[in-house]
């Protein structure tokens, strides 16, 4: 049985797991906040970790400034307990007395009575030396915009004139979005009900389908969840089912399908002949329990998205559509580890796994087809460089225009930014091939 725990030191050592062991934020949160019965803590535990793991780069070279020598190797918690701390004075603004106070409470409760006086004294030495360490901290965009060094000199590269901006969206709390399942729903009376419901709700100004509450919140609470009247899903990832051209009767693949949200759209939008193909079956089971949620049907199996052999029939495809394995850069401000735990190292491997999936995919559309590729990176080598490898590559395939009400064409296709209509930010380019290419 888990020993009683208050919500600081709970959260210390739910965070040294993110951002000190390699262990994700969903997987580390859906084991810790069981563990508080009363929601106010549980609120706050949410705070602390997803603020914790989003400021962590800025706070951890913070705390090099602080200590006269590091802790994160020999007492990781405590250097967690620390990096929370500083976010409950900087981040949430929470009472200076209480949020110092409890935070050396938990040093002691974490059986590091010896280390609650340094936590004390780093706490009130931030507080009295803050305005000079901020401006240290300011002074260098990583540690700015609490990003890993690399990925803000890979954005400085990519888009020299927005990296700011792009570095500063990324940190911004995004909205909950919702799309409306149009097989069991009308978008307007769906938002009457949540307004009637005492959420404050907008329909999306051009996604058909979409839904915008300012703020995150139980949705499994919200009417019309059960009956699978809507499902949670960012408004740039509902895009997707605008370029394919979707018409009933279709033969459709999606082809890296987890969490099948892409995937239902399309079978919202038009009757279709779907195949999603995922590669982890740890995920299919989500993926299934989406289409049952929201009434629909597909064909789901587990294989390489890059290897058709083990999953494809013959039978050509109308549309493919590839959501890429890929950076997630796109979506640290709703994914606050990825900054934790991507690599600059990671970035030749990923791009090659998307040129061989993109290849591979390519063989099973239907002359006259369509391919939409998609990945939630900001990073030009998996958008456009691959895309145009391919290209060259393929005599077969030529592009075809995109235009949004929000980012801006890219080398080829087409780049919405973190924030670029409160969107996350998401690469598509749409392919098509020849009608006089062999099936």
């Amino acid at each position: 049985m888990s020993r009683a725990i208050s919500v600081r030191a709970l959260a210390a050592e739910a965070l040294a797991d993110i951002a000190l062991s390699g262990h994700s934020l969903r997987d580390v949160a859906d084991r810790a906040l069981p563990r508080l019965p009363d929601a106010r803590d549980r609120a706050l535990l949410t705070a602390l970790l997803n603020d914790g793991a989003r400021w962590w780069p800025r706070f951890d070279a913070a705390l090099d400034r602080l200590l006269d020598k590091p802790i994160r190797r020999n007492e990781p918690v405590i250097h967690a307990l620390l990096v929370t701390g500083l976010i409950q004075l900087e981040v949430l603004e929470l009472p200076s007395y209480a949020a110092v106070a409890a935070t050396v409470e938990a040093a002691r409760e974490l059986r590091r009575p010896r280390l609650a006086g340094l936590v004390n004294a780093v706490l009130r030495r931030w507080q009295r030396e803050r305005e000079t360490l901020s401006a240290a901290l300011d002074a260098v965009p990583a540690t700015r915009h609490a990003h890993p060094a690399w990925l803000a000199d890979a954005i400085a590269r990519d888009w020299p004139d927005q990296a700011d901006a792009v570095l500063a969206a990324a940190n911004t709390e995004p909205p909950l979005m919702l799309r409306a399942n149009r097989r069991r729903a009308e978008r307007d009376e769906l938002a009457e009900r949540l307004r009637a419901a005492d959420q404050a709700v907008e329909l999306h100004p051009w996604l058909a389908d979409g839904l915008v509450l300012p703020h995150s919140t139980d949705i499994t609470r919200l009417p019309g969840f059960g009956e699978g009247h809507f499902a949670v899903q960012d408004g740039s990832a509902q895009v997707p089912a605008d370029l394919l051209g979707l018409d009933d009767g279709q033969r459709v693949l999606d082809a890296c399908a987890a969490p099948g949200g892409k995937a239902c759209h399309a079978l919202e939008r038009a009757r279709l002949d779907l195949l999603a193909v995922e590669f982890e079956a740890k995920r299919v089971p989500r993926i299934r329990q989406n289409f049952a949620r929201l009434g629909l049907e597909a064909e789901v199996v587990i294989g390489d998205a890059g290897d058709p052999s083990g999953w494809w029939d013959g039978r050509p495809f109308d549309r493919v559509m590839i959501d890429a394995p890929c950076s997630a850069t796109g979506v640290i401000r709703r994914r606050p580890d990825v900054r934790l735990h991507r690599r600059a190292a990671d970035i030749a491997a990923l791009v090659a796994q998307q040129e061989r999936i993109l290849a591979a995919c390519w063989q099973t559309l239907a002359p006259g087809g369509r391919l939409l590729y998609v990945t939630c990176s900001l990073l030009r080598a998996e958008n456009e460089g691959v895309v145009n490898a391919f290209l060259a590559a393929h005599d077969d395939a030529s592009t075809l225009p995109i235009s949004l009400p929000v980012g801006q064409p890219a080398a080829v296709g087409w780049q919405i930014r973190p924030g670029d209509g409160d969107l996350d930010g998401m690469y598509y380019a749409l392919l098509e091939k020849s009608r006089s290419s062999a099936a």
